[in-house]
């Protein structure tokens, strides 16, 4: 029996563009590709995600590796507001959380994302009927580890066969079921899928 839906966050929940703010605040393409390199394709990036590593020394790594000062200062420019621009809410998904919300489903989150995101994570739709969010900086692991499962299901008090997962990448998902948690990978987007295949769970018995 299914009781908990588990979601990630970026490209489910909100839609992500890693290089949106580079190419609004960035209008020479040489210089753009060289900071989206250097920032967001960044192992700093992944350390910022397993929460070892704080973005001030990120961002000075960051910038170490571009030539110019120009382009230093856009590199700061687009870490300090990529937040702003890169992520923008999925209002689709934000009904069809109030719905499993509404059938009796516990609601959670499971993301890979950086400590920068516990102070900004009301964009997220359908919030107010989360049960619990787990990101990965505040436990120093990332998905697929599964450290980052077993964390979101000791936290929450959470038995892996009644949760449901719902992520972008089929890793992740990999990464669930081998730690007892099924899922769907939603790298195509389809919301009407992912509705039509969450209607199959428990066979249409009720929660109890």
């Amino acid at each position: 029996m299914i009781k908990n839906i588990v979601f990630d966050m970026g490209r489910v929940l909100v839609d992500y563009e890693g290089d949106k703010v580079c190419r609004i605040f960035i209008e020479d393409e040489t210089e753009r590709k060289a900071v989206t390199a250097s920032v967001f394709d960044s192992q700093e990036w992944l350390f910022l995600d397993m929460g070892l590593m704080s973005e001030e020394e990120a961002l000075k790594r960051m910038q170490a590796r571009l030539e110019t000062d120009h382009a230093k200062e856009m590199a700061a420019l687009c870490f300090n507001h990529w937040h702003e621009y890169n992520m923008m809410p999925n209002e689709a998904m934000g009904v069809l959380v109030e719905e499993l919300k509404n059938q009796g489903f516990g609601i959670y989150l499971c993301s890979n994302a950086s400590v920068r995101l516990l102070t900004c994570y009301q964009m997220i739709p359908g919030i107010k009927h989360f049960d619990g969010i787990l990101f990965s900086a505040e436990v120093q692991c990332i998905k697929p580890q599964k450290e980052m499962y077993l964390h979101l299901f000791e936290r929450f008090k959470l038995k892996p066969e009644e949760c449901f997962f719902i992520d972008d990448l089929p890793m992740n998902i990999e990464g669930a079921r081998a730690c007892g948690m099924d899922g769907y990978c939603f790298a195509d987007g389809d919301i009407g899928l992912l509705r039509e295949y969450l209607s199959q769970l428990n066979e249409g018995q009720p929660l109890t």
